[in-house]
Order: C-alpha cells, then sequence, then structure tokens
C-alpha cells in the first residue's frame, strides 16, 4: 500500500513539474464537468491512484468525511439527514425486456459460502454517452426523482437471508444499499449513502428508526456526506465503494476526478457482514423503481470486485438482479475472475 501512495504522490509532483499550464487541473462544474482543458495523462494516472488508495484507507471514526487529491487524510464533514420524496426500491416486478439491465435483469457476483467484506464497483470503460435523464415507470407509479441527468449508482447485496436484525421475525430478510444519487434532496447536491431494509418484516411495529413502505418492509437511511452532482459523462471516473465489518461499521465511499467522500454506520443495524455474499453493481434510474435513459450509442463497461478472503473465482448469476431502478441499456454476455479481489465484467449497451 505505501508504494502505492509513493506512485501516487510521486506522480502528482512529476506532473505538476512538468506539464504545461494548459493542463494544470480542471475545476468543475455542479455536473462533475471540466471548465478548463483536460489534464495530462501523467496526471490522470495518478488521480487514478489516488482513487484506488482511498477507496481502501478507513475513515478513523464513524460519520462524515471528505478528502481532496492529493491528500489521503479524510478530514470529518457534517453529516445530512435525509427526507427525500422517494427512495430506492427493492426488485418486485419484473416487467422489462429480458436483456435490458436493472430491476431484476442484472448480472450479480456471488460468492458462495465466503462471506463479502468490501466491493468496489467502477464504469472502466464508458463510450458514446452524451446525455442521460431519468424516467418514471408505469409499474412503479412513474414515481423517482426525474429529469435531464438524474441518476442513482448502486451496490447491492442479496434480500434473501436473514440476520439478528430481524429479531426472529418469520420470513423477515435483511437487504442493504450503497447508493450514490443526484439531486437526492436538494438540486446540485448528490448523496452518499446505505439505505437498509427488514424485508418482509410483517405488521408488526417498524424498529425505531425505520419507516415503513406499507407492504410489509421496514426501511431507513444512513447519515449521508453530499459531494456536488457527478455528470453522467464522467462516469468512468465514479468509483463506489461498500464495506462491512462485523462488529464494527459499515462505510460507502464514492471517489470521482480528485474528490472522496465517505459516510458509515453501524455494522449493527443489519449485521449485513454476517450473510453478504452477492452483490449487484449499476448505474440505474434515480429512485422510486425510475429508468436511466441513455441516449443511443452509449456503451458502459461494468465492473465488481470483492474481498472475500478468497482468491477463488466467483460465479456470475444472471437475472438476479435486486434492485427495482433499472436503465435502457441492453447487457452483453459476464466473466468472472479469481485472483487476490474476485471480479466479475460486462457490458451494456444500446
Amino acid at each position: 500500500m505505501q508504494a502505492t501512495f509513493k506512485f501516487a504522490l510521486a506522480a502528482a509532483l512529476i506532473s505538476a513539474m512538468c506539464v504545461p499550464a494548459a493542463f494544470a487541473a480542471p475545476s468543475t462544474d455542479v455536473f462533475g464537468q471540466s471548465t478548463a482543458q483536460q489534464v495530462g495523462p501523467i496526471e490522470q494516472a495518478a488521480r487514478a491512484a489516488w482513487r484506488e488508495n482511498m477507496a481502501q484507507i478507513a475513515t478513523p471514526s464513524e460519520g462524515c468525511f471528505h478528502a481532496s487529491y492529493p491528500s489521503i487524510i479524510w478530514h470529518q464533514v457534517g453529516c445530512s439527514t435525509l427526507h427525500p420524496a422517494f427512495h430506492p426500491m427493492p426488485r418486485y416486478y419484473l416487467f422489462a425486456e429480458p436483456q435490458t439491465a436493472g430491476n431484476g435483469n442484472d448480472y450479480t457476483i456471488n460468492t458462495g459460502s465466503h462471506h463479502i467484506t468490501s466491493a468496489v464497483g467502477t464504469f472502466p470503460t464508458v463510450t458514446g454517452v452524451t446525455s442521460e435523464k431519468s424516467v418514471g415507470v408505469p409499474a412503479y407509479g412513474d414515481g423517482g426523482i426525474l429529469g435531464a441527468n438524474e441518476y442513482s449508482v448502486q451496490l447491492n447485496t442479496q434480500f434473501t437471508s436473514t440476520s439478528a436484525a430481524c429479531k426472529g421475525h418469520s420470513g423477515c430478510t435483511v437487504w442493504q444499499q450503497w447508493v450514490y444519487a443526484t439531486d437526492y434532496e436538494e438540486n446540485g447536491e448528490g448523496a452518499i449513502f446505505m439505505q437498509d431494509w427488514l424485508i418482509g418484516y410483517g405488521s408488526s411495529r417498524c424498529p425505531s428508526g425505520f419507516g415503513s413502505d406499507g407492504e410489509g418492509d421496514c426501511y431507513k437511511n444512513s447519515n449521508a456526506a453530499l459531494p456536488p452532482d457527478i455528470s453522467p459523462t464522467a462516469l468512468a471516473s465514479l468509483k463506489l465503494t461498500g464495506t462491512a465489518a462485523t462488529g464494527g461499521n459499515d462505510t460507502a465511499v464514492v471517489t470521482y476526478d480528485g474528490e472522496a467522500y465517505s459516510t458509515s454506520q453501524k455494522d449493527s443495524t443489519l449485521d449485513i457482514a454476517s450473510v453478504w455474499n452477492t452483490g449487484e453493481f449499476n448505474v440505474v434510474g434515480n429512485a422510486g423503481g425510475s429508468e436511466a435513459e441513455f441516449n443511443s450509442g452509449s456503451s458502459i463497461t461494468v465492473n465488481l470486485a470483492v474481498s472475500d478472503g478468497s482468491t477463488a473465482a466467483p460465479t456470475c448469476v444472471a437475472d438476479s438482479g435486486t434492485t427495482g431502478e433499472s436503465n435502457n441499456l441492453n447487457l452483453g454476455s459476464c466473466t468472472a475472475s479469481g485472483g487476490t479481489n474476485p471480479s466479475i465484467k460486462f457490458t451494456e449497451s444500446n
């Protein structure tokens, strides 16, 4: 790890000394779009290494944190309590075309008997994306945060396992989401947070801090850190990391360009670390069962890598997604790889 830090810092220094002023680090608008010329290749490599580091560096305590390139020190910032009009939905209806991503028609990584402790989702190759909008879906009441540049990036567990958080309720299962979403409460302001579900909790009153969806399920949001909106055209620089630690904290980290934001909650909220062996990662509509609609000619490569104490290749499972949100991209084939961080990779396009 120290060698990687040295590379990132050295590359940053070389970039600062050798790259002409025309390629200085750009400022960005609220959609994460460059307002100056693009940085040079050395600087790009340094920032990519920095984002990789920040996804792995633990925050010093529970709460919300922010870091800016090239610093690798987390600085505590205020957390926000979310009260959105809409929230991400579990998958209940399989109404989409069989190859359209989301709402169940998605690939997941499955690690079998090995529990996942961290997962990192990225979009290593993004081509042809010039516009995106979140649109309502009739099966979900046309709900969601809708309009141009509205989307969410989600990392989701399976929702077929029970844990101590269910308090013995028959049929109850737990489901955890690590989410980055644009304009989640205010225009121009995104949110990085976790959403916690007790699915099938029943007619009993939901536990303290949880609300009811009126269908026998209970849900709540963690505190949120508030990065700015990130343009859907900048997905290639976005990395979403989720961690779970038995007896410790679960964290959600989003990094992009030269910024990193993190939030955390106690794992005992759902005890997800005791059961997590499946992960779904994708870019989809912004809450309420909505769909992220990309312009024709868009192609996005999706990669999800995990730490599960094993180097064995995981299983890539089709038609096993858990989120109700979706996109309008058609799924290609999926490959699974073993190693230090077992992973799956697939491409979706239209």
